[in-house]
């Protein structure tokens, strides 16, 4: 009934999706498998994609030749650049989007992928032979063999959802769990525990008062995610603001009695980073109020986001807790918020490839590997799907480092450090953040993706042409002369001290309050030699002239990780043999069994005095 496939994909939310394209794209015949067709790409929590850190992500993504970025685009209602008050290193993009829309479009992109076929079943065991994943098995009993697996299965395996006192199985909710994967996993030596995420209640949009609410409009510009030229919304809708009060808490906390988390039902650990309202109110007793941003799920639909207000609280107390929120007076719930419990498994146990440590050709990655976050999913599904395709084809592993991408960063903090809760990217993970960003990821990673063959001469055409844009306008400045007749009224203007003598316009741009788009608006001979310039290289020009001297600090301090990063330990490597080791070192180094010298450096608990006495030893 089914050929032999390259790779199976089994799970079609955001990881999925992405791993099914990127190997599809490599010339990989792939199957994805998954439950429900009609929920491919199915945001289940909120209607947004990017944010701090997830939006570099999410461009990385885009120049690796993935389709997160596209879809975005096409499907967002409302596009915002977040901390632009910031330095460049910070700025993140973020997009509402439409939720149908949203999955539609990925639908539409994977079935006009060729080499990615379909099938709607369980997958409910692996096929494993010599170590070595070679197929699947549904729950129809069809055995369909391949040459790779990877597993996105997000909160689906062995889910349960809370409701208050109530809880059932389910994956999301209405959809049903999935069973037989985690038990098989185990018995082959796999570690696995239990993490817990939550979501709001979705509300009718109908029954709310606006007037009582801070309005939240899009950027006036529609940046975008992706580097391609795709179609961003001319309009956008607003997203409003409002916040719970003591009233609210106290009617929350009536609940909290009934409460699965806090009546011991909810084994799993949640998210610090985004947690449910009842842990706000227990975490941050002091706070008197907590806001609420008010998102709507789509264009044409009544259907609202509460973002901020995720719980797990009986439906009763839901209703009525929200009823006390500034513009909820008449709410109707569509559906109450509920926690979901989930099976997932410790990090540590893969290489840097995704490929898991116990069984070759095995892949996992998103949530089953204990992140958080669309975005964080969909990264990984990329790589996974790269990773397996290379695997099937006897090619080298792709990796990224922690200083090529944010991407790299993230699969490197799981691996080395593993997570006892959902991991969440944030700026604040990467420690070159300030040439990890999110304006050149295109730079960083599109020459890479076009070398395996996932972005299009086009796209790479594009990249020289901007590198080279950059170039000339650093050339032009270089050359151009101000004197201050010229330059004095354009800097008086910009609160700026006037020049005594004539000035290289690039020594002006260095100035705090100068900006390259500012020179061109004010002064008549930047403007003339300009002419011709694209925003995006414009803006390209002037991050990397005003912020030049930390990027090339940046610069100097990745060639002294990458000394480390560059000395590969042995994959037979015996760690016994090394006496003075710490005990924590050693237990460490078996179990994750680091690649390099520099992850052997990052793993949590082996000090500095270790990977010296590693060193010493590889050396012999």
């Amino acid at each position: 009934m089914f050929p032999e496939y390259d790779i199976i994909v089994v799970g079609a939310g955001h990881a999925g999706c992405e791993a099914a394209a990127a190997a599809a794209n490599l010339g990989s015949k792939v199957l994805l498998v998954t439950m429900n067709m009609q929920t491919i790409a199915q945001m289940s929590c909120n209607p947004a994609m990017g944010g701090i850190a997830k939006g570099q992500i999410v461009r990385e993504i885009d120049a690796m030749g993935g389709y997160s970025g596209i879809v975005t685009d096409i499907s967002m209602i409302q596009f915002r650049m977040l901390n632009l008050s910031k330095g460049p290193a910070m700025w993140s993009p973020r997009a509402q989007n439409d939720r149908m829309l949203f999955a539609a479009t990925w639908r539409e992109m994977l079935e006009k992928t060729p080499n990615v076929d379909f099938y709607q079943d369980m997958v409910r065991s692996l096929i494993i032979k010599d170590g070595r994943a070679c197929g699947v098995i549904t729950g129809l009993g069809h055995e369909i063999k391949s040459k790779a697996v990877v597993i996105t299965s997000g909160t689906f395996l062995n889910g349960i959802i809370h409701i208050g006192e109530k809880q059932f199985g389910g994956g999301r909710v209405a959809e049903k769990a999935a069973t037989g994967i985690t038990e098989q996993l185990v018995e082959l030596g796999f570690e696995s525990d239990r993490l817990k995420t939550g979501t709001p209640p979705r509300i009718d949009g109908r029954s709310l008062d606006y007037s009582k609410m801070e309005e939240q409009k899009g950027d006036d510009e529609v940046v975008g995610f992706s580097f391609t030229d795709t179609n961003k919304p001319v309009e956008q809708r607003s997203c409003w603001i409002t916040y719970t009060s003591q009233k609210v808490h106290d009617i929350l906390k009536t609940g909290f009695d009934r409460s699965p988390m806090y009546a011991g039902r909810i084994e799993g650990t949640g998210p610090r980073y985004c947690p449910s309202i009842e842990d706000k109110i227990n975490r941050f007793a002091e706070r008197e109020r907590h806001q609420l941003f008010v998102e709507p799920e789509g264009w044409n639909t009544i259907e609202i986001y509460v973002n901020g207000f995720s719980t797990s609280l009986p439906e009763e107390v839901q209703i009525a807790a929200l009823r006390q929120v500034a513009g909820f007076e008449n709410v109707r719930v569509f559906r109450p918020g509920y926690a979901i419990e989930y099976d997932y498994f410790p990090p540590t146990q893969l290489k840097h490839s995704l490929e898991t440590q116990l069984i070759s050709n095995l892949f996992f990655a998103g949530q089953i590997n204990g992140t958080t976050g669309y975005e964080e999913a969909a990264c990984q599904g990329l790589m996974a799907g790269i990773n397996a395709h290379q695997k099937a084809k006897a090619l080298d592993p792709v990796i990224l480092k922690r200083s090529d991408a944010y991407i790299g960063v993230l699969i490197d903090d799981l691996i080395s450090k593993g997570t006892e809760e959902p991991y969440r990217m944030f700026t604040s993970r990467a420690e070159f953040r300030t040439i990890l960003r999110q304006d050149n990821a295109d730079i960083r990673l599109t020459e890479l993706s076009y070398r395996l063959g996932l972005a299009s001469q086009e796209r790479m055409d594009k990249v020289i042409s901007k590198k080279d844009g950059v170039e000339k306008i650093k050339n032009i400045l270089k050359e151009i002369s101000l004197e201050p007749s010229e330059a004095d009224g354009y800097l008086a203007e910009n609160n700026s001290a006037p020049i005594k003598e004539k000035q290289k316009a690039i020594q002006l741009l260095l100035r705090p309050n100068i900006s390259l788009e500012s020179m061109i608006a004010g002064l008549p001979k930047i403007k003339q030699a300009l002419t011709g310039f694209t925003d995006e290289i414009i803006e390209q020009a002037d991050i990397q002239i005003k912020y030049n001297v930390y990027i090339e600090k940046e610069k100097e301090l990745v060639k002294r990780m990458n000394q480390l990063e560059d000395l590969i330990i042995p994959d037979n490597f015996d760690y016994n043999r090394i006496v003075s080791l710490s005990a924590e070192a050693l237990q460490k180094f078996k179990k994750i069994k680091p690649r390099t010298l520099g992850q052997a450096s990052r793993i949590s608990g082996v000090n500095p005095s270790d990977v010296q006495i590693l060193m010493v030893y590889m050396g012999r």
